[in-house]
């Protein structure tokens, strides 16, 4: 158990960015291209004062589940032993920050799960999330789609929140942010600020980006994280990842945001005192129901 913290403020950053290499390529090519840019990214966050960073989903390559091939089983690594894990314990551990990395999971032979490491600023890996709600829809054109039942199994480790070097951190990751139990769970919990990396396209889900997350904030009385890549994935006709990234805090205002179009590292504040002014006020824990509740999972 780590000692209760004394600083009131952390900064948060966020980091989202294009991937430019065409989905042709074979994988090697574009987990090298991805993860390069992305060391660059998180030097920047640090010197901008980041203490807790995350990238967005499936950061070390393209968004694949726009397609259905076996091509893309070859980017999933094994946690915490894969090289990619590996590679970011030592940089984090040598920036002295927080880190949640998501990357795309092997366990076994052949079981995959789009999953998110949460490395602590000594570089201990304090544990993983898995994604638990899978969408399987398509979008923009040419038989493009969210197609990640193809990709993922659902996850199977519950919400687990990370009691980091700098606040206790709950994640949930892209599609998981339509579904408000888990986000309470994690509430619950004891997380301060809940990490959601993402990718979603304009056409799709972009009049939810600004709602739904706030929300959760609100009801849950702890900051989020958002985080979106952004720009048009060759050769597929998804249509253009929005960007947006942006920070919220628990009385749904917006604290900072990125560029649409940019990569970028998205830089905010958290702050304690806050989260218990609000919760201090909305006494939201205190007033649920349990007992009435029993029909979300009886059906």
């Amino acid at each position: 158990m780590k000692e209760v913290r004394e600083v009131d403020t952390v900064t948060i950053g966020l980091i989202q960015a294009s991937h430019d290499v065409s989905g042709e390529e074979p994988v090697e090519v574009h987990k090298k291209a991805a993860i390069e840019k992305h060391i660059r990214l998180l030097r920047e966050a640090k010197e901008r004062g980041a203490q807790i960073v995350s990238f967005q989903e499936l950061f070390f390559g393209p968004y694949f589940c726009a397609e259905q091939t076996p091509k893309w089983y070859e980017a999933a690594e094994e946690v915490p032993n894969g090289p990619t894990v590996r590679l970011f314990q030592d940089l984090v551990k040598e920036l002295g920050v927080v880190l949640v990395l998501p990357i795309y999971e092997r366990e076994g032979i052949a079981t995959y799960y789009n999953t998110a490491v949460v490395i602590d600023a000594d570089g201990t890996i304090l544990g993983k999330y898995r994604k638990h709600h899978i969408p399987h829809v398509g979008a923009g054109s040419g038989g493009c789609g969210f197609w990640e039942k193809y990709y993922f199994k659902p996850g199977n480790l519950g919400y687990p929140v990370f009691d980091t070097a700098f606040a206790k951190v709950g994640v949930y990751i892209c599609y998981d942010r339509h579904f408000p139990e888990g986000a309470r769970l994690l509430g619950l919990g004891g997380a301060e600020i809940v990490i959601n990396p993402s990718a979603t396209t304009a056409g799709v889900s972009e009049y939810l980006w600004k709602l739904e997350q706030p929300a959760h904030a609100v009801a849950n009385g702890y900051y989020v994280g958002a985080i979106n890549r952004v720009g048009r994935e060759a050769p597929w006709n998804m249509g253009e990842f929005y960007g947006q990234s942006y920070l919220v805090d628990p009385r749904g205002n917006f604290v900072a945001m990125g560029s649409r179009d940019k990569d970028e590292v998205v830089i905010g504040e958290m702050s304690r005192k806050l989260i218990r002014e609000v919760r201090e006020a909305w006494q939201f824990y205190r007033d649920r129901r349990p007992e009435t509740y029993q029909g979300l999972i009886a059906i």
